[in-house]
């Protein structure tokens, strides 16, 4: 229908652009369920006793994969040197995993690192629980809890662990708290320093500033390829009605598959995401070069892409294991962040270069082109990299 509108307008649509259009749109909707074999971000609930007087962690663990040690950074698991360890773990009935934990159980204790007001702690596995094989196709869940005593007037807890166990999204919540504090710890970084009495007075506001940073800091200074991706969006034209027609195409494409992605309604592994938002950069970016204006058409691909890269940020957001209740503003919270971020970087692009050289008459040959050109080389460069990575 939107096709034929736009012919009535004088605006003919390439078939091959909507041949790709339709095609990017089916794999987003319809392509199959998330990759089955990427290694699980760990998730650990931290919790404290209304004494003061010790602190529990309980772990949710991909287990066989720390076990087989298998490299977090790997897009999917059957693509490690350690893949046929990792299958015969994943084989194995409850009693037989047991078995083989109790040989890496020491292994576990000494790799995880309690700071009580930033001095090492003790800490010891006190029970956890072994699944059934269940379906092959999915990783199996562990959960092991872990507990420890605390010094009297004990004020912050710190997590650690061994950079081999890959990352870990933290939860904690206070006797008396409206909300969680949730933090994502990069394999073999610390967490925040969690003041124990502050737990307490935890409200939805400061959950909704947690995530606002959250999205922000993931567009600056983490998101490369958004970063690219929006830059090749300003650099076709610094006015402003082309600039805010792509940006709010992209931003309600990523919106709707932030919360769908999230939510676990349309899943698509990472090595199909990931290289098709490399992939769209190079094509703005190739765009940017052979066209001087804004084409017809470019906002509607701009939304596609849009569709790939909210998939992207869905995955950041499942790491954190939201509450239902808290799901919506932890979801827009988010959302928001991003949106400072991808602001600021036209903001900087405006500043940097729009202000100064935007109306010179060399503005296209000697910023647009070659600045596009650098774009998409790295774009190409990513791509072939993360194909070559998730083949």
């Amino acid at each position: 229908m939107w096709r034929l509108e736009m012919m009535r307008a004088g605006v003919r649509i390439p078939n091959r652009l909507l041949a790709a259009v339709l095609a990017l749109l089916a794999i987003v909707l319809f392509g199959p369920p998330a990759a089955a074999h990427v290694f699980q971000t760990s998730e650990a609930q931290v919790f404290f006793d209304r004494t003061g007087q010790r602190y529990g962690l309980k772990l949710i663990l991909n287990l066989e994969a720390i076990i087989a040690g298998i490299d977090p950074e790997v897009k999917d698991t059957s693509e490690s040197p350690k893949a046929t360890e990792y299958n015969r773990l994943r084989a194995l009935p409850p009693d037989q995993l047991r078995d083989e934990f109790s040989r890496f159980q020491n292994r576990l204790v000494e790799g995880t690192h309690i700071l009580l007001d930033g001095k090492p702690a003790p800490v010891k596995i006190v029970s956890l629980e072994f699944q059934p094989v269940g379906d092959m196709s999915r990783a199996r869940r562990t959960p092991v809890v872990m507990e420890g005593s605390m010094p009297p007037g004990t004020q912050t807890f710190t997590f650690q662990w061994d950079p081999s166990f890959g990352k870990v999204s933290i939860r904690t919540m206070g006797i008396r708290s409206r909300t969680m504090h949730l933090e994502v710890v990069e394999r073999g970084q610390q967490s925040q320093p969690l003041v124990i009495d502050n737990l307490k007075a935890r409200t939805v506001t400061d959950m909704v500033i947690d995530f606002v940073k959250i999205g922000f800091t993931h567009i600056l200074p983490k998101g490369t390829d958004h970063i690219l991706f929006v830059v090749g969006i300003f650099l076709l034209s610094t006015k402003l009605r082309p600039i805010l027609t792509q940006v709010t195409s992209f931003t309600v494409a990523h919106t709707a598959t932030l919360g769908l992605g999230t939510l676990g309604y349309v899943n698509l592994p990472s090595s199909i995401v990931e290289p098709l938002i490399a992939a769209s950069i190079v094509y703005v970016a190739v765009e940017n070069i052979l066209r001087p204006t804004l084409s017809p058409w470019r906002p509607v691909v701009v939304f596609c892409f849009g569709l790939l890269h909210g998939l992207g940020f869905a995955g950041i957001l499942k790491e954190f294991g939201i509450p239902e209740g808290d799901f919506l503003a932890g979801l827009l919270s988010f959302n928001v962040g991003v949106e400072l971020g991808q602001l600021t970087v036209i903001a900087l692009c405006y500043l940097l270069v729009g202000i100064w050289f935007g109306n010179k008459p060399w503005y296209r040959q000697r910023i647009v082109i070659p600045g596009s050109l650098l774009i998409a080389a790295i774009g190409a460069f990513w791509f072939v990299q993360r194909v070559a990575g998730g083949a």
